[in-house]
């Protein structure tokens, strides 16, 4: 029987993790510490296919779709779908196929992940939206190449692809502020996301770069859906909360329910109460008055993922990137 990665580290009095990158040939241990550990474990008969580089012969891609929560809001919206469009028209130019898989947080993620590896596989795309650090984890010792889509993963070794959110809501809070000459208010998210802290963040950098103070926003947390958004909002309205006299929104689902509980209430938009959203999904468009948001390029972030999962796959030499994909504001008329 040959010897587990485990044993050599027992034997040798390292850590899994350091046997784990010197049989990966990852970075992260010295030139010394990986020869000695391949030595070992070639006399101990350890199975190197267990760690045989992905081959890079396979015209087959995975994107892996990760979800922590029932109510996830990753799914079957039009954000994701430009996304997959982005990812399925890059493939089908480049010549990959493309496997679509669906991750739970409370399922066997490991076996998952081990399904991936064995798989004809040459890399991975992984929609890391709902995504917290721990969650990678079983994703991080993979054979095969890793893009991680939507959201940033700092631990130095992972090719991330993601929005510049902290860009878009200091664009959007600008354009609000210059407009309307006042503070605005701020629609949150009740569902915690990186991206949604990013535009957090961009938001109240705009509101400080205009000389006025954090502590004085009014701030709303809502449900991020047209039909949570307007329900949260109706009550925060029906409790006598004060409003603000404009508000940017975390997404364009809050900015629409809430546009749909303020005109319930009689309130007129711009002219009450002016909003910015963020994403500019199709409905936008539509709304009376239309609403003023910011675009996300969402089919060319499915693309470059792609291009630079190739760029790993058929090239030897790797150093990670964030790439961040910039926004641009699309006036309507909310604002």
């Amino acid at each position: 029987m040959s010897i587990t990665a485990k044993e050599l580290a027992k034997m040798m009095n390292l850590s899994e993790a350091a046997v784990s990158m010197a049989l990966r040939n990852k970075s992260g241990v010295s030139t010394q510490t990986r020869l000695k550990v391949l030595a070992l474990a070639e006399e101990h008969g350890y199975d190197f296919s267990k760690v045989t580089k992905p081959n890079v012969e396979s015209k087959h891609i995975t994107f892996a779709i990760y979800r922590r929560h029932h109510s996830s809001i990753v799914g079957d919206t039009p954000f994701f779908a430009e996304l997959s469009e982005g990812i399925e028209t890059a493939c089908a130019e480049n010549q990959y196929k493309l496997h679509v898989t669906y991750i739970h947080k409370n399922e066997d993620v490991q076996k998952k992940t081990e399904d991936i590896a064995s798989s004809d596989c040459a890399g991975l795309i992984l929609l890391g939206t709902e995504m917290l650090l721990e969650d990678f984890k079983p994703f991080k010792d993979l054979r095969v190449p890793v893009v991680v889509l939507d959201t940033y993963l700092d631990f130095g070794d992972c090719d991330c692809v993601l929005i510049n959110n902290v860009q878009g809501a200091q664009i959007a809070t600008d354009y609000l502020i210059n407009r309307t000459k006042k503070q605005p208010g701020y629609l949150r998210s009740a569902y915690p996301l990186g991206n949604f802290d990013e535009r957090e963040d961009g938001f109240y950098r705009a509101v400080r770069r205009h000389g006025m103070s954090k502590s004085k926003t009014i701030v709303h947390s809502l449900t991020p859906s047209v039909e949570g958004a307007f329900a949260d909002m109706m009550e925060i309205m029906e409790q006598g909360d004060e409003l603000a006299p404009c508000y940017f929104a975390d997404n364009d689902w809050i900015a629409i329910g809430a546009m749909k509980a303020f005109q319930k209430k009689g309130l007129k938009i711009p002219e009450d109460i002016a909003i910015v959203g963020f994403d500019n999904i199709p409905m936008a468009a539509y709304m009376e008055p239309s609403l003023t948001t910011v675009h996300v390029p969402k089919k060319y972030m499915g693309k470059m993922a792609v291009k630079r999962l190739i760029d790993v796959i058929q090239n030897d030499e790797h150093y990670p990137i964030k790439l961040e994909v910039s926004t641009k504001l699309k006036k309507r008329r909310t604002c």
